[in-house]
Order: C-alpha cells, then structure tokens, then sequence
C-alpha cells in the first residue's frame, strides 16, 4: 500500500515539477533570509497564478488565493469555476535557488480529504537539472497526516508517514539539509534524521501551497467541495545558508542541542 502511495505521489511530483518553476535557468544562489510576512516581498517571491501542475490538480493557481494579512500569508484554496475547474488555490515560489542550509516555516495547517498543504524545495527540468526535491507535505486521506519525502534523480521512494494532530495550531516546521543528511524537526523535536549519497544535492526554489485533488484518490484521499475555502496560515518563513548560526530566535538552529550544519 505504502508503495503504491509512492507511485502515485511521484507522478503528481513529476507533474508539479514541469509547471511550478517558471525560470528556464537556475539562477545565483541566494542569501539567507527571515521573511515575517509584514507584506509580500516581490522581490524575494513569485506568486504563481494562471496554471496548474497537471491534470491531477482539480484547482488554478490563482494570485488572488495569496495574501498578507496581519502578518501571516493566506494560501487558500476555495470556489472558482474558471478554465473547467471548479477551485482555485495558492502557491508562493522563492525566485532564487537556495543552496544547502535550513529551511523552515511557522504554519497553521489546514486538513482535509483530497487536499495537500505543505513546504518543499524543488528543482528540475524546468530549469535542465535533475529532480531534486525535499517535503513536507500535510494531507488528510483518513486522518491528519504528514508525509516527508526527498527526490533525487528520479528516485521517489523515500516516504516517512507521521499521524498529526489537528489541532488548529501553529507550529514551526524545519528541515537542514547538508551534504549526506537531511534533518526534519517539528517544534524543534528531531522526527526524521536521513543520511546517505543519494540525497538532494542542486540549489532548489522553496515553495509554499495548498492544492487538491479529484484523481489522486488512493494517496490524498476524495476532496470534498463542502471542504472549501481551507486557508493555509504561515506567519514567518527562513532561510538559513550552511554553515551559519542561529540568525533569529525562532530558528531550529537556536535550539538546544541541534548542531549548525
């Protein structure tokens, strides 16, 4: 069953990956950042809008589903009925690749059925790179569920499944990713430590979003109409380059007893 999910997930992946990244090039590496979301900076996100990843994805990336309000981002994913599609939903993409170093962003999750809200880096052939890709990603086929996941050169069987609360509550979730290792952490508790050679290794766009589904069924479970509009909350964002220390008091890299890659 496990394996199966796979399959599927790496086809909507592989879908995702020819539409999210508009750039043909990978551009310079960025610099790290903290982003509080006081207002969308345009010039360090690209909001995307007019698409969808593919056949898979019953909703349109839409930029009237991204917005800043009281210091959070708002992707919402709710009613649309334009281009034969019946919703549509929001995404956020860094317009710089960013290298090795961590990720990590404070969320509010929303769950249902047939939906996936998440933060993952991602590239690929868009830009003529191999895959590369690193997730988390909060889906609902039966009860709340985080999925992480990292893709290299084609290689998608590299799922974790967490059961999650649904307990309408911001946490922060963060991954460091260096040379042979992976590290996810949720509130600053480690939930997954990979190590190994055949790990994401390209400069990578990060990406916020929430999307759903009519057809992936057997991994995301049925989405419902009455589910909608679900709103995915995100208070702050970061990056941290490797090698640096903590840069600001919420990061994982503050923590104690978390080693700075």
């Amino acid at each position: 069953m496990i394996k199966h999910r796979i399959r599927v997930f790496f086809s909507a992946t592989a879908l995702m990956a020819g539409f999210a990244a508009p750039s043909a090039v990978v551009s310079q590496e960025g610099a790290s950042f903290f982003e509080p979301f006081d207002q969308l900076n345009q010039g360090r996100w690209y909001v995307s809008s007019g698409w969808t990843n593919g056949s898979h994805q019953n909703c349109l990336w839409h930029k009237n589903r991204v917005k800043v309000e009281n210091g959070k981002l708002l992707l919402s994913l709710t009613g649309n009925a334009k281009q034969g599609l019946d919703f549509s939903c929001g995404e956020v993409q860094t317009n710089d690749h960013l290298g090795y170093g961590t990720f990590e962003a404070r969320m509010k999750v929303p769950y249902a059925q047939g939906m996936n809200a998440n933060m993952f880096t991602f590239v690929g052939s868009p830009q003529d790179r191999p895959h590369n890709e690193i997730d988390f990603e909060f889906i609902a086929p039966k009860t709340p569920t985080l999925q992480t996941n990292f893709h290299f050169k084609g290689d998608s069987d590299n799922t974790g499944m967490k059961k999650m609360p649904d307990d309408d509550a911001f946490h922060d979730y963060a991954f460091i990713w260096e040379p042979g290792r992976i590290r996810w952490f949720i509130d600053g508790k480690l939930i997954r430590d990979q190590s190994g050679d055949d790990l994401p290794n390209e400069p990578q766009k990060m990406y916020l979003s929430l999307w759903s589904t009519d057809t992936l069924v057997s991994w995301m479970g049925a989405f419902q109409a009455k589910s909608a509009p679900q709103v995915l909350k995100v208070e702050w964002a970061a990056y941290t380059k490797l090698g640096s220390a903590c840069a600001f008091e919420q990061s994982v890299l503050c923590k104690d007893g978390i080693d700075s890659p």
